[in-house]
């Protein structure tokens, strides 16, 4: 998208789509790229609601030009200082001079450390309004979302609410901004992706920002990445509060790693049993060739998560222990775990696993199935027994007063 969009009067997305980015944060996969989103709001003042990474800033500094047809750009509002935000921000304060930086007093400290910047900065309190005439923007402190700087800007009059990286999303925009105007179940797994591995591990912090918004009259939610939400706005917030709070879907999500093919085998024998169960909805990853990111995306999305490993060198397959080290960083809580797994001269990987169950505190389901080498049909029986039995837990909780 080259061109200016218009959410409302007053109000355009002047962001920039990155298509060559691969990795964002030098980590999570980008096969669709990724948009970085800024807005500018303009009453008898103007103001421009975060900037962009240094990726396309010509076009998008010629976007912001276009619009203003001549104007001065009064206001650049810092929501958020990390880079893929406010990448240009000196290039922005160079090519329109005189422009007030808009912040809290924990951005002010940011942007003298980040990008060199003492003056030209108006610090804001919690729930301050600037009145831009026609626009009345309000900043709503919205600390470890996620970062500790972090705020919101709601702009009353069509009640648009600029929320950072809160409800955000991998994936540029293919020709679409809005929520109405693309494949929604594609950006909802995106958003959950982005969830998951950016905002997840602050979901408390999260909920008690969805407390504090709770009162305002969003008609619009407008996010630093990823689509613009106008069509159903009540519905992603409710994504969001089912997140934060760690509540799922009915499924599984069943990861493994194989050296040999012999946890492969107990793999497909604990998915038999699943199917045997009755669950329908299951997904399965190889932890040695799916992204963390993904399998973190799908334990956020499904109340039951199996794991499967061999050990190595005495411990737990390394592919496996990134991915609960992963788990456990982002605080992911309430699920239903069942292990498996084998050794051949020494023990460690099923011992490891079973240690993160009990870290972890997450509800294990019977029976913990280990083989030494190749899985005898007593291992792979127990391997079909740990699949009915998550199957029967899944129901129990779909039924309530059944267990």
């Amino acid at each position: 998208m080259e061109s200016a969009v218009k959410l409302v009067d007053g109000v355009h997305w002047v962001g920039a789509n990155d298509r060559e980015t691969d990795l964002f944060e030098n980590m999570w996969p980008l096969p669709k790229g990724v948009a970085y989103n800024s807005y500018l709001v303009q009453g008898r003042k103007t103001a421009l609601i975060d900037t962009i990474k240094t990726v396309s800033g010509p076009p998008f500094l010629a976007k912001v030009r276009e619009l203003l047809g001549g104007r001065k750009l009064d206001y650049l509002v810092v929501n958020h200082v990390e880079p893929d935000h406010s990448g240009i921000l000196n290039v922005v304060r160079q090519v329109f001079p005189g422009v007030e930086l808009v912040g809290n007093k924990k951005t002010a400290e940011f942007l003298l450390h980040l990008h060199k910047v003492t003056d030209g900065i108006r610090v804001v309190a919690d729930g301050e309004t600037l009145d831009l005439g026609g626009h009345r923007l309000t900043f709503h402190l919205a600390p470890m979302v996620h970062w500790p700087e972090t705020m919101v800007t709601f702009e009353h009059e069509h009640g648009v609410l600029f929320s950072c990286d809160a409800f955000g999303a991998f994936g540029a925009l293919d020709g679409g901004l809005f929520d109405d105007e693309i494949d929604v179940d594609e950006a909802e797994s995106e958003m959950l992706r982005y969830y998951s591995n950016i905002v997840g591990r602050y979901s408390v912090m999260v909920q008690k920002a969805l407390a504090k918004l709770a009162g305002l009259p969003v008609e619009i939610i407008a996010p630093s990445h990823g689509p613009v939400w106008r069509k159903d706005p009540a519905k992603v917030i409710e994504r969001y509060r089912r997140w934060s709070h760690w509540e799922a879907e009915r499924g599984v999500v069943l990861c493994y790693g194989s050296m040999y093919g012999n946890v492969r085998k107990m793999m497909e024998a604990v998915a038999e049993g699943l199917v045997a169960g009755g669950e329908r909805r299951l997904v399965v990853h190889d932890v040695s060739r799916a992204h963390l990111s993904t399998m973190v995306r799908d334990a956020w999305r499904y109340q039951a998560v199996l794991l499967g490993a061999p050990a190595y060198d005495t411990l737990l397959y390394p592919p496996m222990a990134h991915l609960v080290d992963l788990f456990e960083r982002k605080g992911l809580k309430n699920r239903l775990l069942g292990i498996f797994g084998s050794y051949g001269w020494s023990g460690g990987g099923v011992s490891a696993l079973k240690e993160f169950a009990g870290r972890c505190a997450w509800e294990l389901v019977e029976p913990v199935v280990e083989a030494r080498f190749q899985p005898a049909e007593e291992a792979l029986a127990a391997c079909r027994e740990l699949g009915s039995h998550v199957a029967a837990r899944l129901r129990a909780q779909a039924e309530p007063g059944k267990t």
